[in-house]
Order: C-alpha cells, then structure tokens, then sequence
C-alpha cells in the first residue's frame, strides 16, 4: 500500500504570501491544495459552498482571509471557516493576522475557539505591497500617496512570512504560539518610497495625504469605493505608532535575520516592475 503525506489547504494560495506558501511546502515535498476561485475544486471566501469541498481530506491549513483580517466582518467568516476545517477533520491552522488591529484579534480568538491546533502569524505591513498589490501603480506614477502620516513601520518581507508559515505547518513546537513578524528596522513611508527612489534611479516621493483623498484616489483608479473606505479606515486605525518596534521572532524561527527593505528594493527594482509607463511631469 502507497501511503500519501496529509494535505496542507493554502488559501489565498497565488496572493503574496500564499503562493510563496506553495512554493516552501512543496520545497518540502508537502502535498498542496491551492484555495483560490480559479483552482479545483475552487475556493471562495465570499461563497461558503465552496468550503467544504477543499477541505476534504485537507489536514492542516494556512488561513489567509481575504481581503484582510483587520477589514470588518473578517472574523465571523474565518471563525465559520475554523468551524467547518475542524468538523472535517482540520487538525492545524496557522492564520495570517494583523499586528494592532482589533478585527484581526477577533479572528484570532475565533481561531483558538475552534478547537484545531493553532497558530498565529500576526505581520505588519508586507513589503511586496509595493511592487504586488494597490501601491505599485503609484509608485510608477512617481507618487506614493498615503493616510499614515510619518509613523515608522518595520515592514516585513512576504518572503519571511511564508518561511515562518512553512516551519509552523511542518515543525513540530508551534502549535497555541503566536508569532509577531517583523523587518529588521523601522522606517517611515517617507524612508521606504525614498529607497524605491534611489534603486530605480527615479523621481519618486511620498506625500501624505487625508483618509478621504486617499479614498478618493483609489476610486479614481477603479477601485471600489467599499474596498478604498475599509483600507482607509485601516489605515487610521493601526498606523498610529502602536506597531513601531521589532521582533526577533524570524531570526528565532527560521536561524536567520529577516530580509531588509534595502535589499528586497534593489532586487525588485532590477525586474523592471517599478518602470514608469510614462514619466511623471514635474510640479506639485
């Protein structure tokens, strides 16, 4: 008789962290179901018909809510979630979380009231936000425009995160832990968009604006209005200094030091990412 190693579900499994989650797991000769809305069977966080059929046969699972776990709402679906996972069979999740946000705490304790072995990850905010996600346009346009201010942050690699994912659902010693993941310094916005400026070699700046022209800017480039407001008010809400310090807790877990922004800047502006599609005309 062939026997088959138990199935780890990754949901959010092509988003920054996730897919880096596939990749580390199958580095390890892990088997993998990918939890998105194009994989089969697919995965939905919006349609909870969907659940049950990935979860079949699913024996540990990285829980990344999707669009954040600090957006309202979050924590009664990723408590529905860690329900259904443990009546299936689920023996470990290891959730994703926000550092500082309150809805994220809530899904966190709908984690631990499941009844699965768990883990939490709580992460700021991810590097890759600038070259994978809403800020990459801006940062071509030469102007990263933000509601935060000129509070420090020590933003941490996606690259890092998934690494400390993938020994939480293969080591032994990490269940009932939570893990705060940090980079390895703090900066402000202003320092970070300031790097990408001098790796590209281009003109671009940080400027801080109010929550509601930040909306306002997103809706203009088609996000929806909803999304724009829930970001916002996410914003306001965590980036207010309560994050502004760091851990050891990567070096700890994986034996070595957290990537730097400098670092993960000049890599990715050596893909061409960052490109400006036109250069952007001078003035205020």
């Amino acid at each position: 008789m062939t026997v088959t190693a138990p199935t780890t579900l990754v949901l959010a499994g092509t988003g920054k962290t996730g897919r880096r989650v596939v990749s580390g797991l199958v580095a390890r000769n892990v088997p993998v179901r990918v939890g998105s809305r194009r994989a089969e069977p697919p995965f939905d966080w919006q349609d909870d018909t969907t659940w049950e059929p990935a979860l079949r046969g699913i024996d540990a699972a990285y829980v990344a809510f999707y669009p954040d776990a600090a957006f309202p709402g979050a924590a009664r679906t990723v408590g529905s979630f860690a329900d259904l996972a443990v009546a299936c069979g689920v023996r470990h999740l290891v959730l994703l979380a926000d550092r500082g946000s309150a809805e994220a705490e809530r899904c966190e304790q709908a984690v631990r009231d499941s009844g699965a072995e768990w883990t939490i990850v709580r992460a700021g905010f991810i590097t890759q936000n600038f070259s994978e996600a809403f800020l990459v346009e801006l940062v071509r346009a030469g102007v990263v425009a933000l509601p935060v201010g000129d509070v420090a942050e020590p933003f941490i690699d996606a690259e890092d995160i998934a690494d400390v994912v993938v020994a939480a659902l293969t080591e032994n010693g990490h269940a009932g832990r939570i893990y705060e993941v940090t980079g390895p310094r703090l900066l402000t916005f202003a320092d970070a968009v300031g790097e990408i400026a001098r790796a590209t070699r281009r003109e671009v700046r940080y400027l801080p604006v109010t929550p509601e022209q930040f909306v306002s800017s997103l809706t203009g480039r088609g996000v929806p209005a909803e999304y724009a407001t829930q970001l916002a008010g996410l914003m306001v809400e965590v980036f207010d200094g309560r994050r502004a310090h760091v851990t050891d807790t990567v070096e700890r877990i994986l034996g070595r030091p957290p990537r730097d922004f400098t670092e993960y800047a000049h890599q990715t502006a050596a893909t061409g990412v960052w490109k400006a599609h036109a250069e952007p005309s001078g003035g205020a």
